[in-house]
């Protein structure tokens, strides 16, 4: 054991003769440990709403999606559909036709994304949203609708009194002669209603594909896209591999979070936001440290003092009380991480924050929240030592 540490350690946990520094340093330590608790709950709480808003659109996500390069549409020709069959690593794949229209029902109208789907779209993930009705039935002009799409048009599940019409221009050119010539229209049934969350639930409309390709004049090879379910979702970049080769340059691939950029931005920025703000608390705490620090060299100057007469450096005494610093700062960030992961644990166990009646406020344990809390107590709490201690000199330790 080195002399300074071993001076360091004698000094962080033995009592001043001066109670008025005994109690900075304890309210020193007990900054740092609620500004790390602090800091990693916090983390996991935001992780957990992360997960918690991710999850439910990646209900409707799959692990890979096919779009055109240029303009909306495609041609997915028979000899591509065979090769996509040929793909071992793919589990399932649906065409896709997505398009903007307005929707009517009861002289109110709403614009919504209207995606059109085949047989083969997983159905298995779509049960688990509808809270009415079902899902639509193959052959038939029916919908599937957003909870908000169906309260705010009023209408309900396989309700034939209300007639519900999907409006879309007609493309060409030329003058209109007539509202009627210039829209595609086809009546529909709602046999199902979702609930995902609030941007979809207010936005989105599925219907069966060779609906929306007539509703669109879309031709039988024509879509907008291919959504594509993996055995494995680690096997994207070979899978992506291969449909490049299938569909060259006429397609871009994008897997879930390409899909969701928008929303993974704006998480991953609310995170370095709150990360930010709460680094600051922690470093006020810090400034605790620094006090008392500073009034523990004030406090032992006769013995800084004695041991420099007795050959000690003045760069050994510096080192004295910034191992003390940096220890007060480690030890009070550990003890205050592990009183936020008991915290964190406690919530996942047993609920003690509720959002809702039967809603958890939603937490996550992470190894990486872990890391961050102990590289910034750690960073934090070296550089506060160092600014303590550099006031140190021999002018100081000769002063008495």
């Amino acid at each position: 054991m080195s002399f300074p540490y071993y001076i360091a350690k004698r000094y962080l946990f033995s009592k001043s003769s001066n109670n008025a520094i005994n109690i900075i340093t304890k309210v020193a330590g007990a900054g740092v440990i609620i500004g790390s608790a602090s800091l990693f709950i916090v983390l996991s709480g935001f992780a957990g709403l992360k997960d918690f808003s991710i999850q439910f659109s990646s209900l409707i996500d799959p692990d890979l999606k096919v779009i055109a390069a240029n303009g909306k549409t495609f041609e997915l020709l028979p000899s591509d559909l065979k090769k996509l069959n040929e793909i071992d690593e793919i589990a399932s794949f649906s065409q896709i036709v997505e398009d903007r229209v307005v929707m009517n029902s009861e002289n109110k109208n709403l614009i919504v994304a209207l995606k059109g789907v085949d047989q083969n779209y997983p159905t298995s993930s779509i049960d688990s949203i509808i809270v009415q009705g079902n899902w639509m039935e193959p052959g038939y002009d029916q919908l599937v609708s957003g909870w908000g799409i169906s309260t705010n048009l009023s209408f309900s599940v396989f309700d034939f009194g209300k007639t519900i019409k999907l409006y879309v221009p007609k493309p060409g050119k030329g003058q209109i002669t007539s509202v009627e010539g210039a829209y595609n229209t086809i009546n529909a049934v709602n046999s199902g209603i979702f609930q995902i969350n609030e941007t979809l639930d207010n936005s989105v409309v599925f219907a069966n594909i060779d609906m929306v390709k007539r509703l669109l004049n879309y031709s039988d090879t024509q879509i907008t896209g291919v959504e594509i379910i993996l055995h494995n979702p680690e096997q994207i970049a070979v899978v992506t591999e291969k449909l490049a080769s299938i569909f060259e340059d006429k397609v871009v691939i994008k897997n879930k979070i390409q899909l969701n950029d928008a929303l993974y931005k704006m998480l991953n920025t609310e995170n370095m936001a709150v990360y930010l703000i709460f680094t600051l608390v922690l470093i006020i705490a810090l400034f605790n440290v620094i006090g008392s620090i500073i009034m523990m060299i004030l406090d032992k100057r006769t013995n800084l003092t004695t041991l420099f007469n007795m050959g000690v450096t003045v760069k050994e005494i510096r080192k004295i009380f910034f191992i003390q610093g940096s220890l007060m700062s480690m030890i009070g960030g550990v003890i205050g991480l592990g009183l936020g992961i008991l915290l964190i644990w406690l919530q996942k166990v047993f609920s003690l924050v509720m959002l809702t009646p039967s809603l958890p406020y939603p937490v996550s344990l992470r190894p990486i929240n872990v890391l961050i809390v102990i590289l910034t107590i750690s960073i934090l709490g070296i550089l506060a030592s160092k600014v303590a201690t550099a006031r140190i000199s021999k002018q100081l330790v000769n002063a008495s």
